[in-house]
């Protein structure tokens, strides 16, 4: 019994001195922590998100794409109307009713006045040729984008069907029909507009006419000159001929209109042309109309309120949309 006391003493020892031996170790070879750094690190602050590039429009020979992109949220809105007029081709003082598409700018205020452009289509064609029906409109992504990027002040687009007959409806009816739009302008289009939307009009005097601007393509071109400068210009003061038609009066012609008494009080405020050189169709009529007009008329001057444009492409769209883009941004200013 006391052997095996001694003995515990003794292994109760030695376990002692191991342990004393392992802890001195331990400190030994335990690191010595670093001090604190002095100064706390200033956060970084988050990348600011990049400032988009100014978009400026200019007078171009292509449209550039994110002026045809198109925008729901901050765009405009299209309208179908159906304003009352006669058969003016057959003197037909019958009334019946006719289509037309109406483009209302981003947040349409019939508080303001606004001006108006009325948008004329070709030969072939009716109210609908320039596709201003619904949201997926070229032309409306045109207006959308140039009034949102500042380049244009808002204002309305009208496309009616030029012609001015009761069989309107058949785009290969009478061809006649385009040479009567004039008075349906004056008397029935123009009057209904004025009566259902925020623009113009007769009670504003003669200074209306420079709130009222007429374009159109091939035949619409044709119209544009022939109907709206030479016979309503009492009425409209800014004109875009895009691929003028075949019958479009030659220049000498133009200006011996604009020389008369009856438009000589009306200044032709802006009157813009493009066509195709590759335009086999209507070139060489458009260059006849346009081309030469500022030599032939001290009303008309190059730089000033005219402008001659060409540019390589075919009597189509590619030049027609490019046309209504570039008159967009002279028009009204």
């Amino acid at each position: 019994m006391r052997r095996l006391t001694l003995l515990s003493i003794l292994l109760v020892l030695a376990a002692v001195c191991v342990a004393c031996g392992t802890k001195t170790s331990e400190q030994d070879t335990k690191p010595t922590a670093t001090a604190a750094p002095t100064d706390t690190p200033t956060p970084s602050p988050e990348p600011a998100t990049p400032t988009p590039t100014p978009v400026h429009a200019s007078i171009a020979t292509k449209i550039p794409s994110v002026y045809q992109r198109y925008r729901v949220k901050d765009g405009g809105s299209i309208e179908e109307i159906a304003y009352e007029t006669h058969d003016y081709l057959n003197a037909d003082e019958t009334v019946y009713t006719k289509p037309a598409f109406v483009y209302l700018p981003p947040d349409y205020n019939p508080s303001k006045k606004y001006n108006v452009l009325y948008l004329m289509h070709g030969i072939g064609g009716n109210e609908r040729e320039w596709g201003m029906t619904g949201l997926t409109s070229t032309v409306k992504a045109l207006m959308d984008n140039l009034i949102h990027y500042g380049d244009i002040e808002p204002f309305i687009v009208v496309a009616p069907n030029g012609r001015s007959y009761k069989d309107y409806a058949n785009t290969s009816g009478d061809s006649t029909s385009f040479y009567y739009f004039g008075a349906e302008l004056r008397n029935d289009l123009m009057p209904y507009i004025e009566s259902h939307y925020s623009v113009y009009t007769a009670a504003d005097g003669e200074s209306a006419r420079d709130h009222r601007a007429m374009a159109g393509l091939s035949m619409g071109g044709m119209q544009t000159i022939n109907i709206g400068m030479c016979e309503c210009l009492d009425l409209i003061g800014w004109f875009g001929a895009f691929s003028a038609a075949p019958t479009s009066y030659p220049a000498a012609k133009i200006a011996e209109l604009l020389g008369s008494e009856k438009l000589a009080p009306y200044k032709v405020n802006y009157m813009y042309n493009l066509c195709g050189k590759q335009d086999n169709v209507a070139y060489a009529s458009a260059a006849a109309a346009a081309k030469t007009l500022p030599a032939l008329s001290d009303r008309i001057t190059d730089g000033e309120n005219f402008m001659w444009m060409e540019c390589n492409g075919m009597h189509d769209f590619s030049i027609w949309y490019l046309g209504f883009y570039n008159f967009a941004q002279i028009v009204f200013k």
